[in-house]
């Protein structure tokens, strides 16, 4: 596993919400529907994004957007246009006032709009879940991004625009794993541009022997390594490990280490069926209450307060529908 595949694990696509919105103009959307993170392809015509903070900017037919969430933002066909439609959490569409706009503007199998030829078209993945491992990655990313089409050479959102099209059975996995594809696809053209400015995980996964390390670190979270040990699989020795993994990550290994484990645990922790003690043994810590120290030294909380945290956000939160968490063995963790 190597950096970018780790982080991507996070936000992995469960049921995310897809459609392919279809408008003649004027139209303008209010997006307010807290998810982390957005994906929006440009078919036909063009569109403005415009954050609450920041200047508005333009994509065109064949170019690639991602928002990160949860901050409000507006997508229109000219940023004079005003929102006429409000898109609340879980996918829900409605006027400024209130009322709601979807089955009114159902086009067919995930198509909404103002008619199926419209001037103005475009493909909308949104990811429902964030977690501590996608939020490392979401942490990269600018509030919104545009990749132009030429920078995008990939057949998948050919793919996905027709799978969209589709209701057969398996539906909704086909449609959450191409979103993944085109995320992945994205995310690497966007690294590699200039203006990017790749987070330090990234650009070190290119370095043979950091790189190295940062698969191994990523690959067996709970082995238990060493700067020496973890230097002897790299080739290379101790001191000249540390120091380079530091210069090239911004942190040494052991903490880059610490604090992998204890987001995975994070994301574990969210699991229905994941208990302290199973959690820490999968992330590389003896016991429950190893985990639960070093959970509260690094985050201030224990994993109990965690999950607690989680059960209440996804309570408060519509968009997210994968079950709570249940108690498992927190009761032994303060």
């Amino acid at each position: 596993m190597d950096a970018l595949a780790g982080l991507l694990d996070g936000p992995r696509a469960r049921g995310a919400f897809l459609l392919r919105t279809a408008l003649d103009p004027p139209w303008g959307l209010r997006i307010q529907d807290r998810a982390p993170l957005t994906l929006m392809v440009v078919l036909r015509g063009h569109a403005w994004a415009m954050p609450d903070e920041g200047e508005p900017v333009q994509a065109r037919a064949g170019d690639v957007m991602i928002a990160r969430g949860p901050d409000p933002y507006t997508v229109a066909d000219d940023p004079a246009t005003p929102p006429g439609i409000v898109i609340h959490p879980g996918g829900r569409c409605a006027t400024p006032d209130g009322r709601d706009l979807y089955d009114e503007m159902l086009l067919g199998v995930r198509t909404w709009g103002t008619g199926p030829d419209a001037a103005h078209q475009m493909l909308v993945g949104t990811y429902q879940m964030s977690g501590e491992i996608g939020g490392r990655l979401l942490d990269a990313l600018p509030a919104l991004l545009v990749l132009p089409g030429e920078a995008l050479d990939s057949p998948l959102v050919t793919l996905l625009a027709a799978e969209m099209a589709r209701d057969e059975p398996g539906q909704e996995v086909m449609l959450d794993r191409l979103l993944d594809l085109l995320l992945i696809t994205v995310l690497r053209a966007w690294f590699a541009r200039r203006e990017a400015a790749a987070p330090a995980w990234y650009r070190a996964h290119s370095d043979p022997v950091v790189g190295r390390a940062l698969r191994m670190l990523h690959n067996d979270p709970a082995r238990p390594w060493t700067v020496a040990s973890l230097a002897a699989e790299a080739g290379v020795s101790r001191a000249a490990l540390a120091r380079r993994f530091t210069a090239l990550v911004g942190e040494p290994p052991m903490a880059y280490l610490t604090g992998w484990r204890l987001a995975l645990a994070a994301d574990l922790l969210r699991e229905p069926d994941a208990t302290v003690g199973s959690v820490a043994r999968q992330v590389g810590y003896a016991g429950p209450f190893a985990l639960s120290a070093a959970f509260k030294r690094v985050r201030g909380v224990s994993p109990r307060q965690h999950r607690s945290r989680v059960l209440h956000d996804r309570h408060d939160h519509p968009a997210n529908l994968r079950k709570p968490v249940e108690s498992g063995d927190q009761s032994q963790i303060d």
